[in-house]
């Protein structure tokens, strides 16, 4: 079983910012492709930011120039730092690793395998 651990969501103001952190183990770091996701009540999960093995990054249209996903040089730990947010992104955050389907597509396309337990955004006026 492969665990990964989110941390870093709080509350925020409209426009505020926040650090987003996954701890993974360092192989899984280092040889998959990692993906945000986030789920608010009543709506379905959908895709944020994701990083494949080769580099390629994909953005949610919805969070592109404001949300960017990263990994420390180390290959520790997966970013995703989150600015001028906004009410809709309110959400549980989960980050997802080793694809198991559409592995071919862009990392928001693909299936994972493995998800953390979430961490909580709450973004207020």
């Amino acid at each position: 079983q492969v665990q990964l651990v989110e941390s870093g969501g709080g509350s925020v103001q409209v426009g505020g910012s926040l650090r987003l952190t996954c701890e993974a183990p360092k192989w899984i770091l280092s040889g998959y492709s990692m993906a945000w996701f986030r789920q608010a009540p009543g709506k379905e999960r959908e895709g944020v930011a994701g990083m494949a093995r080769d580099g390629i990054i994909a953005y949610a249209d919805s969070v592109k120039g404001r949300f960017t996903i990263s990994m420390d040089n180390a290959k520790n730990f997966l970013y995703l730092d989150m600015n001028k947010l906004l009410p809709e992104d309110t959400a549980m955050y989960y980050c997802a690793t080793m694809c198991v389907g559409g592995c071919d597509l862009a990392p928001l396309e693909r299936q994972y395998k493995f998800w953390g337990q979430g961490t909580q955004v709450t973004v207020s006026s």
